[in-house]
């Protein structure tokens, strides 16, 4: 099969495709991934040939963005899903997308769910196209009603018939690493594939070098790759850092490759801040793990079974996320005050239900199909 992967211009979006496009690359298929022209090194970085379309112009976005520090946070993910994502986003990708598709003619389409030019397109070619999940079944329909007045103008321009309430969005087939318990969905006839990704179990259990009290719990500390980054967050690893100074916890941060920590510190000596070091060999070692509720991060924390305090910082996925790791007993939100962290933490490392439930969540991702099988579904979507 000839798989055209589509995706935005963010780390969050295309990571979780990568393993389902790997997959498709090992079994034979030839891959191809259309994404923005800036997004091109982390399309090569991820061993991909990339079709570039359009970026939104630099003006255009930076005065979006620009805006949202002055709106609450309902307004800003509205602007983000809808003005960003269905709209700007979309439009500029529509006529690179339409050219790569008319002359590559992939058999089957593979979407990230915030990429719109190639829902329309494949639509309007007859192509088979699927979507890999960046957050929960909640999450997705928490979009819908955001997204339907800018990408029925998005069908008008692409030359469709308009889809009332989204149904043709939402019939689209989903492939998924999040496991059904998590998800919250108890659907027997569930029409999610749902796969689990081998990368995040680690192949080896390190850490970069040694620091603090070794009889201590190693406590893993991210907010992703790139909020962190961002400037209306940059309180948020001093704030970590404050809160967790002298406890009794061996912390391990890491701000992501947009922050030098050497310019955060001094550092106590209880906690080791890294820009990256391979999540998947760290959580072997920690007992506890805290994040803003990124898919990346979440999911990775629950399929090694890891009891978490999740402080959401702004999108509206992470905030679904936190729920859901609430509900399930995995761990506790801390919604907006970091110096909640410190009892939040204690509570998860010492109460032995967040352990038992995570690590029932473990399970059960481990036995979900492995993402090898990815392949294989998507020739029956092709079909």
């Amino acid at each position: 099969m000839r798989i055209l992967a589509a995706t935005t211009a963010g780390a969050g979006h295309f990571g979780p495709m990568i393993p389902v496009a790997r997959a498709c690359a090992a079994a034979g298929h030839d891959v191809l991934v259309a994404a923005p022209a800036s997004f091109a090194g982390a399309v090569a970085a991820a061993g991909f040939e990339h079709a570039p379309f359009d970026d939104v112009p630099t003006d255009v976005m930076d005065a979006v963005f620009g805006g949202l520090a002055q709106v609450s946070r309902e307004e800003a993910n509205a602007i983000v899903i809808g003005e960003v994502f269905g709209r700007l986003d979309a439009r500029a990708a529509l006529p690179g997308v339409s050219a790569t598709i008319g002359s590559w003619r992939p058999d089957v389409i593979v979407r990230d769910p915030c990429e719109f030019a190639s829902w329309v397109v494949a639509e309007r070619s007859g192509i088979p196209q699927a979507e890999v999940a960046i957050g929960t079944t909640a999450f997705a329909e928490f979009t819908h009603p955001l997204l339907e007045t800018p990408l029925n103008e998005l069908r008008e321009l692409a030359g469709l018939e308009p889809d009332p309430g989204l149904l043709h969005l939402r019939a689209v087939p989903s492939l998924s690493c999040v496991p059904r318990t998590f998800d919250g969905s108890v659907d027997r006839d569930d029409p999610t594939f749902r796969f689990r990704d081998p990368a995040n179990r680690a192949t080896e259990a390190r850490l970069p070098g040694t620091w603090g009290n070794p009889d201590e719990p190693l406590v893993y500390v991210s907010f992703g790759s790139v909020a962190g980054s961002l400037a209306p967050f940059a309180w948020v690893y001093p704030a970590v850092r404050d809160v967790l100074a002298g406890l009794p916890y061996r912390v391990l941060l890491t701000t992501g490759r947009g922050v030098d920590p050497n310019d955060l510190g001094p550092w106590p000596a209880n906690i080791r801040a890294e820009q990256w070091w391979p999540q998947a060999d760290v959580m072997p070692l920690a007992s506890a793990l805290i994040g803003h509720g990124g898919f990346g991060t979440t999911m990775i924390g629950l399929a090694a079974g890891l009891p978490q305090v999740v402080t959401p910082l702004v999108s509206a996925d992470q905030f679904f996320n936190a729920e859901r790791v609430a509900e399930t007993g995995v761990g506790r939100s801390v919604d907006g005050d970091l110096g909640n962290i410190p009892d939040a933490l204690g509570d998860v490392l010492t109460e032995p239900s967040y352990r038992a439930a995570a690590e029932r969540i473990a399970g059960e991702i481990q036995q979900l199909p492995d993402v090898a099988e990815a392949p294989a579904y998507l020739r029956t979507v092709a079909t």
